[in-house]
Formats: C-alpha cells, structure tokens, sequence
C-alpha cells in the first residue's frame, strides 16, 4: 500500500531525529556512532537532521525518485515508529510539493 517509502525520503528531510542515547553504539546500541551528534548527556539526534534543512546523514539518493536509509537495520526508534501516510507524513509531502495521492495506489 505504501509503496512511496522508498522513492520519497521526505521523512528524512522534514524532522529533527531525536533519541535515547541507550540507542547509540556508544552505549550498545545500533544507531553508528559517525551518525550520532551529542544533545545532551541523556539524548542523541541524527546527523543532519537539525540543519536547516534537516537531511538525515543516512538518506542516499535523491528525494522524490529513489532514496534508501544507509542504517535501516540500526535506525533509531523514531524512525522505525514514523508511519508512512500519517498525518506527519502527509503533512511534510505536502510541504515539499508532492502529491499525498501517490500514498493510496
């Protein structure tokens, strides 16, 4: 049904990535440690997601044709809980021009 998630990457491109820090390698966690920037002593973020504007580190390719995540298998928890077709999907389609319709082929 939603088939779009890996020709969007708008997710990774819209939001902030933040996490717990228990995720990171550093801690023994998953999450690559050349991927991780410092919050604070409790929290992580993805690299690259708070630049203006935010693209995570781990995205390749080109958004809106054909994307992957470099550490699918090792992504943090809000990535793996983002929803494709939820409303904070929908909305950054929207905000990057392109069609929500695409979504419910």
């Amino acid at each position: 049904m939603f088939t779009v998630c890996q020709s969007c990457g708008i997710c990774c491109a819209s939001f902030r990535v933040d996490f717990a820090v228990e995720e990171s390698q550093e801690q023994g966690g998953s999450v690559p440690e050349g991927l991780v920037v410092e919050v604070n002593a409790r929290l992580r973020r993805m690299r690259g997601t708070d630049h203006s504007p935010p693209r995570c580190a781990a995205l390749t390719g080109t958004l809106g044709e054909r994307v992957a995540c470099g550490i699918y298998e090792w992504r943090p928890s809000p990535c793996r809980e983002f929803e494709a077709g939820s409303a904070a999907c929908l909305q950054a389609r929207t905000r990057r021009g392109l069609s929500n319709a695409l979504l419910f082929e």
